[in-house]
């Protein structure tokens, strides 16, 4: 079982920045493929951007295309915590943010979302 808590919320005016943290549960992070998603009022829950292990040191990183260039996904493994920095941000990416956690396959493990509101 993997705990997930999200935090970094709010409301912040167009071509502002915030920061959402992800915390996640286990000996294992390090390991873990991760993403982010968001869901807007009405729409479907999308995948913003994951990261994910592809052995030793080294991480591959993706992003949608309404992510590249303005965010940023990172992760610090000694403190079990992924980062999303979101800068230049728009009125179409207020949503619930998500983080979720796959250990194989699917993501299994989801946390409660937090708001992201950006006001034009």
């Amino acid at each position: 079982q993997v705990h997930v808590v999200e935090s970094g919320g709010g409301l912040v005016q167009a071509g502002g920045s915030l920061r959402l943290s992800c915390v996640a549960t286990g000996r294992a992070f390090s390991t873990y493929r991760m993403g982010w998603f968001r869901q807007a009022p009405g729409k479907v829950r999308e995948l913003v951007s994951s990261i994910s292990w592809t052995g030793g040191s080294t991480y591959y990183a993706d992003y949608a295309d309404s992510a590249k260039g303005r965010f940023t996904i990172s992760r610090d493994n000694a403190k079990n915590t992924m980062y999303l920095q979101m800068n230049s941000l728009k009125p179409e990416d207020t949503a619930v943010y998500y983080c979720a956690v796959a250990l194989a396959g699917r993501y299994d493990y989801w946390g409660q979302g937090t708001q992201v509101t950006v006001s034009s």
